[in-house]
């Protein structure tokens, strides 16, 4: 009546990292939306992986055409995009490969994308791979894991509050 015992429901959200590689702090990123945190916040990861996995269980809801980002709403509606590379838009689909159709339900470390790294690399690309939260007025207490290296759907990348 009064939700006198209602508690104020703070809950910890951990997100993986979805590809191997070493994590780097998005001003480190060589992209001005990027670095300037214009698309969202998180964490950017150099990677020395070929597959790009969930990094929360959630729905993945967008795969671009190019297949060079996705989408994933979490349940909590905390919406999270994985960028693969930066500029790589610009390979229209090439070099990558799409695992998994949008809207389907994901764990986190479910394979999305596998990416062809010799290709893209020698066409002059870089794999910097941003992770961002694209609706932070849901995110309270943001933590990044920067200068670590991790393994995609290991070790986790990101926590916050919400």
């Amino acid at each position: 009546m009064f939700n006198f015992f209602k508690k104020n429901l703070i809950t910890e959200i951990k997100l993986l990292a979805p590809i191997t590689g070493k994590t780097i702090d998005l001003s480190e990123v060589p992209d001005k939306v990027f670095a300037e945190k214009l698309a969202g916040d998180g964490i950017a990861i150099d990677p020395v992986g070929d597959i790009v996995v969930a990094p929360a269980d959630g729905e993945l809801t967008l795969v671009f055409n190019t297949k060079h980002a996705f989408a994933i709403t979490l349940s909590n509606g905390v919406e999270l995009l994985v960028h693969i590379g930066i500029d790589t838009v610009s390979l229209d689909g090439e070099g990558f490969e799409q695992l998994i159709e949008a809207g389907t339900k994901v764990k986190a470390g479910t394979p999305i994308i596998k990416i062809d790294r010799e290709f893209i690399l020698n066409k002059g690309f870089s794999l910097v791979t941003p992770v961002l939260i694209t609706n932070m007025d849901l995110v309270k207490g943001l933590n990044t894991a920067v200068g670590k290296n991790v393994t995609a759907g290991q070790d986790e990348v990101i926590n916050f509050t919400i």
